[in-house]
């Protein structure tokens, strides 16, 4: 299905975000918060979220909005992936989560993939950046990139972290119910064609 609603909205929240941050003029200041207040009006109406619940989840958005970056660690063994049962959602997902200031996409993989799994691991290759726009993820207000990165097992035993309950390895035709906000079936799909093709080449959107 095509959301243009949820674009036109994220565009309005990106403007205004932007004008908020640079506009030192009250009066721009103010046509700049009407706008913000409007993107979230249309998010509010079209998804049943309440207002509260919106400005809180973009408070702390300051400066210049740039999409956010979701980093994932794929792991291979025996022809079959790593997953992590999510707590939250009570799904399977490639270990992983935002971004974090001072780490490196290869380091926050590792880091990932440790606290969710036991696994130590190292990094060896990027395997592919998607836009999550582009891919059937369930609606989402932010902009968000995926980075998808192969690591391989150095040590470590398997068990669940904080978020997690649940540490396993899946062959590609019998995944379990998948955490769609984060890894989608079709993703999933293509992360395996890295396997059956050790030279393909880095997927983006």
């Amino acid at each position: 299905m095509n959301y243009d609603w949820l674009e036109f909205s994220k565009k309005l929240q990106s403007i205004a975000q932007a004008g908020l941050a640079y506009s030192t003029n009250k009066y721009d200041i103010e046509r700049y918060q009407q706008v913000r207040n409007l993107s979230l009006e249309i998010m509010s109406h079209f998804t049943q979220v309440k207002m509260d619940h919106l400005i809180d989840l973009f408070s702390n958005e300051k400066g210049y909005q740039t999409p956010k970056v979701d980093i994932r660690g794929v792991v291979f063994k025996e022809n079959k992936i790593l997953m992590v049962k999510e707590e939250i959602d009570g799904n399977w997902s490639l270990p992983g989560g935002w971004a974090e200031v001072g780490l490196s996409p290869g380091e926050m993989a590792v880091k990932e993939i440790k606290e969710e799994s036991g696994y130590d691991t190292r990094p060896k290759r990027i395997l592919a950046v998607l836009d999550k726009n582009k891919h059937s993820h369930p609606l989402s207000p932010y902009h968000t990139y995926k980075i998808f990165i192969e690591c391989e097992i150095i040590g470590g035993q398997q068990k669940p972290g904080i978020e997690t309950t649940a540490v396993g390895f899946f062959e590609q035709n019998n995944l379990p119910d998948l955490s769609v906000e984060r890894n989608t079936r079709e993703q999933i799909d293509i992360i395996f064609g890295f396997l059956a093709n050790q030279k393909r080449q880095v997927l983006f959107d």
